[in-house]
């Protein structure tokens, strides 16, 4: 999804129109008119018939009719008929939607998950009022303001925790290794919403950072994480867009911008109407060229993804590894309407700097059949079989790209992770059972666990600690498969060693942990040889 947060929609008279027609114009008797008509009288009239309907059905229909409800259908209807991204969101839905985006919200700043009947903290927010008091992953919050928080649930959490930056809320909280509860008092605060998931060097020299949307913040956010990685020596950097569904289209040209240190294009926009097209050129003096550069992408990665593989590529910056991406090319302005509701419509398309349209083909009001072809089993032997018939363009080195439809990798890379169906339970399991775990085995052994770089490489929890593992799921009564469990105990225990790290550093150390057993990481590092022949020299 792209929303464009700049230029603002200058609506002609036709919306008073639609008002002023649907609060006076009486039910007529149908007419026909031709299909040449303009659009003005094509609206003139079908709000008759709409006013028709509206009447007929709240005086003859033989239940109560929610008015609302009906109408919101309506408003979801006609947007349904446009192309898949454009959208009716409710009022109700607008507060959500709307932070985001932002990037921020109000409260104490932590994830969590209701485990054995108590909020337990997953993680403080880096930065939050419960990070800066001291929370620690696997804390159980017990009381709220004194008033006992047993068997609470998610809803009420965030009633009671959310809440005004500068008002105070006190928590009791439990702690592994403590035997009595304690109070502490936290000032709520203004609390970011990250889109950098995780920054951490993967090996003496290699960066890897994960992005997972474009909002407000998200460029102020890579260029502080590129920077933290350059302090720590990074020479070469593996950007993971994968799953980044997009966001803001000029967070996306500023993110490209990064990677780019020449006056060149980084995308270009084309809409029916001159105010609605844009183009975004590099500022030279914003950019690095001293690592060299592989773009992690999947089916997954749309609009603002790739945005940034298409400047990378388009202009060799570096290499695009992975799978082809999403293949939204499309550009939305969210506009608020009179009811605190909105509509997100697609105002133009977006190019990549060779020309190629990114968005793949789609039939307006089939948005069934646009997604399922995403999910195809071959969707990449598909593509990969009609290269021949989708148009060719070329990179400023003179490479061959390919448009209509995503982003082709210059390496192809699947993901292949096929773990047991013991496994996969264990993992999807309520009771967190890795998460409390890890947690307990962190508060024992802390103090005795290495640095993190002896801990990444050379450390290594073992068969006795497997076997605590799961003594440790039978005496919680979670049940798993014995004869098949074992098969992806190595998996496991990487999982648990994750969330051991999450527990004594942060999350970016419990990421790059888990990374180990990711193949496309693993592998994408490979053809770090070829990515440097696009760094400058």
């Amino acid at each position: 999804m792209i929303k464009n947060i700049k230029q603002k929609f200058n609506w002609p008279f036709l919306a008073t129109g639609i008002v002023v027609l649907f609060l006076v114009l009486a039910p007529l008797g149908p007419k026909v008119y031709p299909k040449d008509k303009n659009p003005f009288s094509v609206i003139k009239e079908k709000m008759q018939v709409l006013n028709q309907i509206l009447v007929y059905v709240n005086e003859l229909y033989f239940e109560p009719v929610d008015m609302e409800k009906l109408m919101e259908g309506a408003f979801n209807g006609i947007m349904g008929e446009l192309d898949p991204h454009s959208i009716y969101i409710p009022a109700k839905n607008m507060d959500e939607i709307d932070e985001q985006f932002r990037g921020k919200f109000q409260g104490i700043g932590i994830e969590f998950d209701i485990l054995h009947g108590y909020i337990t903290v997953i993680a403080p927010v880096a930065d939050s009022p419960s990070e800066r008091v001291g929370l620690l992953p696997g804390d159980q919050i017990i009381a709220i303001n004194g008033e006992d928080a047993y068997e609470i649930t998610k809803k009420e959490v965030f009633e009671k925790l959310r809440g005004r930056k500068g008002t105070p809320v006190t928590i009791t909280v439990r702690r592994i290794g403590l035997e009595e509860p304690f109070d502490v008092t936290i000032i709520r605060d203004d609390i970011p919403i990250y889109s950098v998931r995780a920054a951490t060097m993967l090996d003496d020299s290699t960066g890897y950072i994960w992005l997972t949307r474009f909002s407000a913040t998200t460029a102020k956010e890579v260029r502080a994480a590129v920077k933290q990685l350059k302090n720590e020596h990074m020479t070469r950097l593996l950007f993971d867009l994968r799953n980044n569904s997009g966001g803001y289209l000029e967070q996306a040209a500023e993110i490209a911008n990064l990677f780019i240190t020449h006056a060149d294009t980084l995308v270009y926009t084309k809409g029916k109407r001159k105010d609605m097209e844009q183009v975004f050129v590099a500022d030279p003096l914003k950019g690095y060229d001293d690592f060299s550069l592989i773009v992690l992408v999947n089916r997954g990665s749309a609009s603002a993804s790739e945005i940034v593989a298409g400047a990378v590529q388009d202009l060799d910056r570096g290499i695009i590894v992975g799978e082809t991406t999403f293949g939204k090319g499309l550009v939305q302005r969210q506009i608020p309407l009179v009811d605190g509701s909105a509509i997100r419509v697609t105002i133009a398309r977006y190019y990549t700097p060779s020309g190629r349209l990114i968005q793949r083909p789609y039939k307006n009001g089939d948005d069934h059949a646009y997604y399922r072809e995403l999910y195809e089993k071959n969707r990449e032997a598909k593509l990969d079989s009609l290269k021949k018939l989708r148009p060719k363009y070329k990179t400023r080195h003179g490479r061959i790209v390919y448009g209509g439809g995503g982003i082709t990798p210059d390496i192809y890379i699947p993901r292949k992770l096929e773990l047991q169906k013991t496994t996969q339970d264990l993992l999807m399991n309520a009771k967190r059972p890795l998460f409390n775990w890890a947690s307990v085995y962190a508060s024992k052994y802390r103090d005795k666990l290495p640095d993190y770089e002896i801990f990444r490489s050379k450390w290594g929890l073992t068969e006795d600690d497997f076997k605590d593992f799961l003594s440790y799921l039978k005496q919680e009564e979670i049940k798993y498969d014995s004869a098949t469990i074992y098969i992806d105990k190595d998996y496991l225990l990487n999982s648990l060693k994750s969330q051991i790290a999450g527990a004594v550093w942060s999350r970016n150390e419990a990421i790059g942990i888990s990374l180990q057993f990711d193949n496309q990481v693993q592998e994408a590092q490979k053809y770090f040889e070829e990515a440097a022949a696009f760094k400058k020299p």
